[in-house]
C-alpha cells in the first residue's frame, strides 16, 4: 500500500482490508491530572458496548497549561469541531462515523457557567458536567451520594474512602485503576439516583450533588463497563 497523503490524519485514510473504522472522539478536560487520568484508564480497560461503533479517543489539551476554564474549553472545542467536521465531509463519512468533541468540566461556582453550556449546546459540543466537581462521581464508584455540597469541592473529595498512608493518599488527585475497576454500574446506578433526589424543574446547573459522566461513557466513548 502507498505512502498515505501527507497532511492528513490517519482516521482520514481509507481503512485497510479486514481493519474497522473508529469513530474519532476528541475531549478537552478542565483538570490536567483526575480527568486524564480517569480517561486513560477507560481507553486500556472499557468494555466496548456491543453492535455500537468502535471509538477512538483523544484527549486534546493533554498537554496544555492554560485555556481550562470551562468557557475557555468550548472555545478551543468549537474551533476543533469545525476543523474535524471539514475533514469528516471531504472524507465522506457516514453518520454513525461522524466525529464527536467533548468538554468535561464541572461547576465550581463559576459565575458563567450557564454561558459555557449553552454555547456548547448551540455548538453541537458535548459536556460531561458535574457538580461541585468530579469528585462526586469518583465517590459514586462506592456509596450513594445525598445531601448538598453547598458548591464546595472539598466536601466531596473528603469523602472518598482512601485510607491515610495509602498510595491513593499520596497522589490524590490521580484515578488509580484499582479505585473505579468493577464498579461502574454501582457508579452509574448511584449518579442517577443521586441527580434524581433534586425537582425535576431544576436545570443541572442548580442541582447539587449532580453528574452526567455515566452518560457521557455510554454515549459518547461506546463504553459499558470497566
Amino acid at each position: 500500500m502507498g505512502r498515505a497523503q501527507k497532511g492528513r490524519d490517519s482516521w482520514e485514510r481509507p481503512v485497510r482490508r479486514g481493519g474497522q473504522r473508529k469513530r474519532q472522539v476528541f475531549i478537552f478536560t478542565e483538570g490536567k491530572v483526575t480527568e486524564p487520568s480517569y480517561l486513560d484508564i477507560l481507553k486500556d480497560q472499557g468494555v466496548p458496548l456491543a453492535d455500537e461503533v468502535p471509538v477512538e479517543m483523544h484527549i486534546a489539551n493533554r498537554r496544555a497549561d492554560s485555556g481550562r476554564k470551562p468557557l475557555d474549553l468550548v472555545e478551543q472545542a468549537v474551533r476543533l469541531k469545525r476543523e474535524e467536521d471539514r475533514k469528516a465531509k471531504r472524507a465522506k463519512l457516514g453518520e454513525e462515523y461522524l466525529p464527536q468533541v467533548w468538554c468535561l468540566f464541572d461547576h465550581d461556582n463559576y459565575k458563567y457557567i450557564r454561558d459555557a453550556l449553552k454555547q456548547a449546546e448551540k455548538a453541537g459540543i458535548g459536556v460531561a458536567f458535574s457538580h461541585p466537581c468530579f469528585e462526586v462521581w469518583r465517590l459514586a464508584h462506592y456509596k450513594p451520594v445525598s445531601g448538598s455540597f453547598a458548591g464546595v469541592c472539598d466536601g466531596a473529595a473528603e469523602r472518598l474512602p482512601f485510607q491515610k498512608g495509602s498510595q491513593d493518599v499520596a497522589t490524590p488527585k490521580v484515578v488509580l485503576p484499582h479505585q473505579i475497576l468493577g464498579r461502574y454500574k454501582t457508579a452509574r446506578k448511584n449518579a442517577e439516583r443521586m441527580n434524581g433526589q433534586h425537582a425535576a424543574h431544576l436545570d443541572r446547573c442548580d442541582k447539587d450533588p449532580y453528574t452526567d459522566v455515566h452518560e457521557f461513557v455510554e454515549k459518547a466513548l461506546h463504553i459499558d463497563s470497566y
